[in-house]
């Protein structure tokens, strides 16, 4: 039985992807397309109580496995609360960042096994994977410099230095290598509405094909 697509967008940071999540919301909702715009970590009111902890503070404040399992208490509370319920009333979600920012933050970036990330995704959402995964691919150096700029203070994985971030971006080219019919690369180091063009296409895609 078809329904409506779990669609997730990741990144490191400073690759526009919020503005890219924001800009297929708003030509979705030109479309009259049924559809919600969330986020991790947060989404649902525990997680936004999570990602508090998550996203400030010191860069050495969790260990890798500590900010794994922070993550997946927030994604658990999150996908049965907010993302399963818009999918089972067939409304397409779109989720700035999911699992694979677990994967490619806390253990390619961050040297966490990925086996043991793997299996606690299995222990705690069996099965549960995103239709299509949009990842922007853009230059961490620049990527660190823009977030840097950003008002606010979530800023704890920024101020975990160039080094951490390059391993990110190799982490999620590798994610995508080892996923090829769910995830989708798009070069994010050219004009905004270059990538928009990119991105909505490979959601279109998406949402046909689902």
């Amino acid at each position: 039985m078809k329904r409506a697509p779990f669609i997730t967008f990741e990144g490191g940071e400073g690759a526009g992807k919020s503005t890219q999540v924001r800009l297929v919301s708003e030509a979705l909702a030109q479309r009259r397309t049924a559809h919600i715009l969330t986020r991790e970590p947060g989404g649902s009111p525990g997680g936004e109580e999570i990602r508090h902890l998550l996203v400030t503070g010191r860069a050495e404040r969790w260990s890798p496995v500590s900010e794994t399992l922070l993550f997946y208490a927030a994604r658990v509370d999150h996908w049965h609360k907010v993302i399963l319920p818009a999918l089972e009333a067939d409304t397409v979600v779109l989720c700035d960042r999911f699992a694979d920012s677990t994967m490619a933050y806390q253990a390619y970036a961050g040297g966490l096994d990925r086996n043991l990330v793997e299996k606690l995704h299995a222990l705690v959402l069996p099965g549960v994977q995103p239709d299509l995964t949009v990842i922007l691919d853009f230059d961490p150096a620049i990527g660190l410099a823009r977030a840097a700029a950003r008002p606010g203070a979530e800023a704890r994985f920024e101020s975990k230095g160039l080094a951490f971030h390059q391993r990110l971006r190799a982490g999620y080219l590798d994610i995508a290598r080892r996923n090829p019919d769910r995830c989708r690369v798009i070069d994010a180091n050219r004009a905004i509405d270059v990538i928009a063009r990119d991105v909505l296409q490979a959601v279109e895609e998406g949402i046909a094909r689902n």
